[in-house]
């Protein structure tokens, strides 16, 4: 500012004694307080045990608290030094008075910042749970205004008291009133810039975690957690996307349980619309598989042994159903019943039922050779739709093609190669490249069916 010089020799003990001596004293006071407070927060994050909500709050607002201590210094300084100037040369005191005021409040907001980027890591450990209920430090509205403040304000009200300065007192030369403005100037751009890029950093830091976690999530990784360590409505949106990452998880255990309990078509179909009671007539293939002599097995064999043969058994019969474009729509004791053409549409269905049941029970006799079974499927209309109560209710295919496979299975356990389809399904939609595979049996009356079934089976040599 316009106006006397502290360089003058009665000035000089101030200038060359009591300001070094004062910044020693204060450096040392100033990190021997901040030590006391930050190791405190140390020892509760390295006791490896949960914070209270007082330690929480407390580790949470370090930042502060240490920029607090160094604006006690500085305040400190301000009055001491304002004192022993006004005591020597009253004149020069607006000058240092200003001096100070500007030092200090850039210094201030820089060492806010900088601490906040340092104890990230306390913060993180603190915000674990996600931010407490009380507000703990500035919101990012008011924080963006504090730092536009000591980064452009208050040196530009510095230029505008200079120039105010300068017309009462009309003592300003052009030299002098430009060495000024190029000072303040050039402390404003730097003091402003330096403070935005800050500020740009602790705002956007969040921002990017939460974005790149995001990415993630379109990409299927819903087990992206993104560590808090920012306390403001930030902190908020970090632990609002680990909420809801959570609930993307729940809600994918949930689906991926639901579609092995019911099958992933029937899954898809209960997800993408409006689930009522009833059915419709569709055009499937129904297979179904069931152990020979499992009342002798169960008898002859420990529980755990026939539960964990089964479980091989039926991981061959959905493998087999699932690459062929049907579902395993129930599972009966050890046997189990395979649906082709719905609730999704499958051209060919009969076709692909004949050639899931044919490598089924390839794999099945050389894979599960303490198991036989006999493979029945069938082909034609049937409703298939949700049945039940409007409380508790599954999806199943109910109409004769199912009957029909049943009786068939029986059938099959005593042909040949173990597998018994009815003629319907083979001439149904099978281009000549399956139907090689099969031969006509005979005409069998399946128990309780009034009509003959004409049968075919497997093509053995």
């Amino acid at each position: 500012m316009p106006g006397p010089s502290v360089f003058v020799r009665e000035l000089a003990w101030v200038n060359f004694i009591v300001v070094p001596a004062y910044l020693v004293i204060a450096s040392v006071i100033g990190t021997l307080w901040s030590l006391a407070h930050g190791l405190r927060v140390l020892d509760w994050i390295t006791a490896e045990r949960e914070l209270t909500e007082r330690e929480r709050l407390i580790t949470l607002r370090l930042p502060g608290v240490l920029t607090a201590i160094h604006g006690v210094m500085w305040l400190a300084g301000l009055v001491l030094f304002a004192t022993l100037y006004a005591v020597v040369k009253p004149a020069v005191v607006p000058n240092v008075a200003f001096s100070i005021v500007l030092s200090g409040t850039v210094t201030f907001a820089s060492s806010f910042l900088l601490s906040e980027f340092a104890l990230r890591p306390i913060a993180a450990h603190a915000l674990t749970e996600g931010p407490p209920q009380r507000r703990i430090t500035f919101g990012v509205g008011v924080r963006t205004v504090v730092f536009w403040a000591a980064g452009s304000a208050v040196p530009v009200a510095g230029l505008m008291l200079v120039a105010l300065t300068a017309l009462v007192r009309g003592e300003v030369s052009v030299g002098e009133m430009s060495i000024i403005v190029l000072a303040l100037g050039g402390v404003t751009l730097l003091a402003g810039f330096s403070l935005t890029v800050l500020s740009t950093r602790a705002t956007t830091a969040p921002i990017r975690t939460v974005y790149s976690a995001l990415s993630r999530v379109r990409q299927g990784d819903f087990e992206s957690k993104i560590v808090v360590f920012d306390g403001t409505e930030l902190g908020r949106l970090q632990a609002g996307f680990n909420d809801m990452a959570a609930g993307l998880r729940e809600r994918e255990r949930v689906k991926d349980l639901f579609g092995r309990h019911v099958g992933e078509d029937v899954a898809q179909v209960a997800m993408s619309q409006r689930v009522e009671l009833g059915g419709e007539l569709r055009e499937v293939a129904v297979l179904f598989v069931d152990v020979v002599g499992s009342t002798r097995i169960a008898a002859t064999r420990p529980p755990t042994e026939v539960v964990e043969v089964l479980n091989r058994f039926f991981a061959v019969v959905v493998d087999e159903v699932g690459a062929h474009g049907g579902f395993v729509n129930k599972f009966q004791g050890d046997a189990a019943l395979a649906i082709f053409g719905a609730p999704a549409e499958l051209p060919d269905a009969d076709c692909k039922a004949l050639q899931a049941a044919r490598k089924m029970i390839e794999r099945l006799e050389r894979e599960i050779p303490e198991f036989s079974a006999g493979i029945g499927v069938s082909a034609g209309s049937a409703v298939a739709g949700n049945v039940g109560a409007e409380s508790r209710f599954e999806y199943t295919v109910i109409g004769d093609p199912v009957n029909e496979a049943a009786r068939l299975t029986e059938l099959a356990k005593s042909v040949p190669g173990h597998v018994a389809v009815s003629m319907r399904a083979l001439e149904g939609s099978c281009d000549t490249a399956e139907r090689v595979h099969w031969r006509e049996y005979r005409q069998v009356k399946l128990r309780g069916r009034t009509e003959p079934t004409r049968v075919a089976v497997l093509a053995i040599d």
